[in-house]
């Protein structure tokens, strides 16, 4: 059985795969919808800063990328 991970968590092991050339991100995006679902939040929030391309393109690909899997990003200031 897995162990339900929280949305901090799962945001932290997204940045490190996305550090990784995107190294299971899929998984890890069902693991985020799961955690947001289960915390009754409406989004994941990014840290720009941490991303691996953080630039306005990057943002939006990744945004679109998990808006097709059923989970929508922000990023914070």
């Amino acid at each position: 059985m897995v162990s339900e991970q929280t949305v901090a968590e799962v945001t932290e092991k997204i940045y490190a795969s996305l550090q990784s050339d995107n190294a299971d991100i899929d998984d890890h995006i069902a693991s985020l919808k799961a955690a947001l679902a289960r915390e009754g939040a409406a989004e994941a929030v990014f840290d720009p800063a941490k991303l691996a391309q953080n630039n306005r393109s990057g943002r939006k690909m990744m945004q679109a990328y998990f808006r097709q899997r059923g989970v929508r990003v922000s990023f914070s200031a």
